[in-house]
């Protein structure tokens, strides 16, 4: 049975319709009404969402998993907005008063360092929430290394940045990672748990003795294989400087490209390190926010 029977196409200048509309005829979640709606893809579809294609009500909604219910009319945007969010070295994929969500692109440092003041994701959103307005400003919440790709949230006031900073292991429902890992990882899934210790040559590594360093939780589940790499999901329980990259060298399968960890190749000419899905509570609003990125082309390259 379909969820809908009502389509509406708006036309502008030419018989490609700018956006579409569907009533909603039956309670359902939003990515399968959405795949029985529109001649598209999982990963398109997927697509729509992320880059909020998709209004429920006249709200932008990226959760896939969002409830519609009968009567609601959901209208899927075709066209990107005039205003597209892409700044150097970064994607906006949300934002609101209080919040700015990007995707980063590797290469790009999350701060300024003592050598490179400019062309951080700080900076560059700076500079563009200046634009609106001299007076507003905005605030790190966590930061991604220079290598890994992915997702970030930036605060807009010191005290939304306080908000999720102080409540971020039960505001964050998700973060989890891509990587690229050397060798072919002989479990299917697990979990690994350390206590994590920096040394003065800012080297991260693993001990079990709990009086000297910090718990990391990591979970992890391998997606593809090869003889020579792995796809693996990491799904992080804590937040740790360089979690994944030192538990990947304790399962004696280091990210590709990170030879500070043990990788001795990198195929991809890059860290093989994506922070690929995000979900938290909006520390003001409450609603459940969810984020998906793209995965890396170069990724998935090594599994054709």
């Amino acid at each position: 049975m379909k969820n809908f029977n009502k389509e509406t196409h708006l036309q502008k200048s030419t018989n490609k319709p700018a956006e579409t509309r569907f009533e909603v005829k039956e309670e359902t979640e939003l990515l399968l009404f959405l795949l029985k709606s529109i001649n598209k893809s999982r990963n398109d579809v997927k697509a729509l969402l992320r880059d909020r294609h998709i209004i429920v009500e006249g709200k932008a909604v990226t959760q896939f998993n969002h409830i519609l219910k009968p009567g609601q009319v959901v209208e899927v945007h075709w066209k990107k907005s005039p205003e597209e969010q892409k700044q150097k070295g970064l994607t906006i994929v949300f934002k609101d008063q209080y919040l700015l969500v990007i995707e980063k692109q590797e290469g790009v440092l999350s701060i300024a360092t003592e050598k490179q003041k400019d062309n951080n994701a700080y900076s560059t959103l700076s500079a563009y929430v200046k634009k609106q307005n001299p007076a507003n400003r905005i605030f790190v919440v966590h930061r991604l290394d220079r290598e890994t790709s992915g997702l970030m949230i930036f605060a807009r006031s010191e005290k939304v940045q306080k908000l999720l900073q102080e409540s971020w292991n039960d505001t964050i429902e998700q973060r989890i990672y891509l990587a690229i890992t050397e060798g072919s990882v002989e479990k299917d899934k697990g979990t690994i748990v350390s206590y994590l210790v920096e040394n003065k040559a800012l080297i991260v590594y693993s001990s079990q003795n709990p009086a000297i360093g910090q718990k990391a939780v990591t979970h992890f589940e391998v997606l593809r294989r090869s003889n020579r790499y792995s796809l693996v999901k990491f799904n992080l329980e804590t937040g740790r400087k360089n979690q994944i990259r030192v538990h990947a060298k304790d399962m004696k399968h280091p990210i590709v490209g990170d030879a500070k960890y043990g990788a001795t190749g990198n195929p991809i000419n890059r860290l093989g390190l994506h922070a690929w899905v995000l979900s938290f509570k909006h520390p003001v609003t409450k609603e459940d926010l969810f984020f998906e990125t793209e995965v890396p082309a170069k990724f998935m390259k090594l599994f054709d």
